[in-house]
């Protein structure tokens, strides 16, 4: 068993109580035991870390990552992703289906996870994808991926447009317990879209979409939930037409939760400027209005998930016109700093902040994680909420560097990252 660590005089962000204190905690064989007062006497032989009241958090869980293999090894290894994870604090990473070929059958869960478990110092779970080959179609074996150790099933962006098929999938995972995400839009509205419908878009000549498609495609989804009865999580929720119809979700019961990217909390539509397409996301980029009413929607509580959608893309699928550039952006290093603009801001504190990062989408996996109690496992960050930078995208450990945030002002440096323990990233 590894040597006790005692950290020191700490700011203590926890999540679960709510809380923002100095003080100090003690680590053992890779979970938390205790809390104490900032200079606690340390055990026999403890490691003491003094934390020179920086934050310590509990490990981001951010669900929604995407690694390029098989298929894409060029663009993210799970090796490179497992590193940008432990710099930007991300202790699980759980990832997503959309690789080529899809993962989609048992067989090739299990050589993701046997490459993610010997690639990446962090924690790693997959999820499967919910139809055959993300076409929507007929769906997977549900039970055997779970057996494999599936954690949810989802086509990402491929939203299954046959009612009948969504339906069937949901019941079945219904009846497996199994959680299915699913990206609410409406595809023939959203498709080729690369901006959202308004005055910016029509200025900048590029095809749109109105924000309705995302109502339309929750309102619809929201239906089969109420008829199935399944557990249900919304990927990307970036409107503020979409709320009501998910706050009524919830009032009825509903097993349903929702996220939304960090992009979308901290961008709007005017970024993309002159045809920056380091800023072309699916879903595109919204209006100020919807933007603060996301933000909104998370400090109530409606919002639970904050997520990077860490999506990698060479630089010869971004450097295209605007129209044909591939979608998304990387963010596994860039989403706490970016996310702790909100705190800058005064729009949420950094209890709540982890809530969203931490604590909401462990809870919604069943992990253990997520937490600063007792027993829980010990991923933790420890971060300079303060420190300001300019990012450079070249500093990235990540294979492809496509961020919006290149040469972006940013708070926040995260100092060290552990996992059940033991030390992943040791900033330089």
């Amino acid at each position: 068993m590894s040597a006790p660590i005692l950290f020191r005089n700490a700011r203590l962000i926890d999540p679960e109580a709510g809380s923002d204190t100095l003080g100090s905690l003690l680590v053992r064989g890779g979970l938390i035991e205790g809390r104490g007062a900032p200079q606690d006497p340390a055990p026999e032989g403890a490691t003491i870390i003094d934390c020179a009241g920086h934050c310590l958090a509990p490990g981001i869980v951010d669900i929604g990552v995407k690694v390029c293999e098989p298929g894409e090894r060029h663009k993210e290894s799970y090796g490179s992703a497992g590193l940008a994870a432990a710099a930007g604090g991300v202790t699980t990473i759980v990832t997503r289906p959309d690789t080529i070929p899809a993962i989609d059958t048992p067989e090739t869960l299990e050589f993701v996870r046997r490459r993610a478990n010997a690639a990446a110092p962090v924690n790693v779970l997959p999820m499967a994808a919910l139809t055959k080959g993300r076409q929507g179609r007929e769906m997977t074996e549900i039970g055997f991926l779970m057996d494999a150790g599936a954690v949810a099933f989802t086509d990402c962006d491929h939203v299954v447009s046959d009612t009948r098929v969504f339906a069937r999938a949901l019941a079945y995972a219904r009846s497996c317990g199994a959680l299915v995400m699913a990206h609410p839009q409406e595809p023939g509205l959203s498709r080729g879209a690369a901006a959202t419908s308004g005055k910016f878009a029509s200025l900048y000549g590029l095809p749109a979409v109105s924000p309705m498609a995302e109502r339309m495609g929750l309102d619809r989804d929201i239906a089969l939930i109420e008829m199935t009865r399944a557990r249900y999580h919304a990927d990307q929720i970036t409107t503020a037409r979409a709320l009501p119809a998910l706050a009524r979700a919830r009032r009825n019961g509903l097993d349903i939760t929702a996220g939304t990217g960090i992009h979308h909390l901290t961008l709007n539509e005017f970024d993309v400027a002159d045809y920056r397409t380091f800023f072309k996301l699916k879903p595109p980029l919204r209006a100020e209005d919807d933007r603060l009413a996301v933000v909104e929607a998370l400090r109530e509580g409606l919002i639970d998930i904050i997520s990077s959608m860490h999506t990698p893309q060479d630089e010869e699928s971004k450097r295209l016109p605007y129209e044909e550039a591939a979608s998304g952006a990387v963010a596994l290093e860039t989403l706490l700093p970016a996310a702790l603009r909100l705190v800058h801001g005064g729009q949420i504190s950094l209890p709540a902040l982890f809530r969203a990062l931490a604590l909401n989408p462990a809870r919604r996996l069943g992990l253990p994680s997520g937490r600063l109690a007792s027993g829980a496992p010990a991923d933790l960050v420890v971060f300079d909420a303060d420190a300001p930078f300019v990012l450079d995208r070249e500093t990235l450990h990540s294979k492809s560097r496509n961020t919006p945030f290149d040469g972006a002002r940013l708070q926040g440096r995260v100092l060290a990252t552990l996992v059940a323990g033991r030390t992943v990233y040791q900033r330089p």
